[in-house]
Parts: C-alpha cells; structure tokens; sequence
C-alpha cells in the first residue's frame, strides 16, 4: 500500500510539473487541464482550446497504475516522463511503456506488462 500511495503522489507531482511548464509560454491559446482519478488510478494531462480555425484537444501525458507498476499510456514530454520516474527511484521493471506494442516491449529496458 505504501508503494501505491508514493507512485501517485510521484504521477501528480509529475503531472503538476509539466503542467507548469506548459502554462509558461506568454498567453498560451489552450488550457492545460490535469485530470486525477485516484479510484481508477488514471492520471492525464490535456491543452484544450481553441485557435482561430481548429480546436485544440491534445492528451500529453496519461499514466495510469496497475498491479504495483506505473503504466505510461500516452507521452509527448521531450525527455520522456520515464525518466523523471527513474530519477525518483522507481525501478525500471515497475515502468510499462503502454504506448509501445507489447511486442516491442521486451526491446525496452522497461517492464513488458
């Protein structure tokens, strides 16, 4: 349970600080919205908004936890938020790389499932 607990403390920290990032540009044209569900463990970051001619609806990151270990569903981070979780000391087989194809999975120096 403690493990639980620290990797969704370590996914909203993770979250609040990219979300931060991207709030800096001068007047951005989206909304960053950071959606936390703790019952589901799922975790996302979006930009919402709205461009003179399109919408902009764009998922940057959705972590979610599963059976002890982090799932990283959906990342657009330029260093990769896999890494932010290795420098806080989850190990790299407690780490899903869920946007790559289980078969390529065993390529990577991350947990298959």
């Amino acid at each position: 349970m403690a493990q639980l607990t620290n990797y969704r403390a370590l996914v909203k920290q993770a979250l609040t600080d990219y979300a931060m990032l991207l709030k800096n540009p001068p007047e951005p044209d989206y909304e960053v919205v950071l959606a936390f569900d703790d019952e589901h463990r799922q975790y996302i970051l979006r930009r919402l908004g709205w461009k003179p001619d399109r919408r902009i609806q764009y998922t940057d990151l959705h972590v979610a936890i599963r059976n002890g270990t982090i799932w990283i569903e959906e990342d657009w981070t330029e260093d990769g938020i896999a890494t932010y979780f290795l420098e806080q000391g989850v190990p790299n087989q407690n780490i899903v790389l869920a946007f790559q194809p289980p078969q390529i999975r065993p390529l990577t120096e991350f947990a298959v499932a």
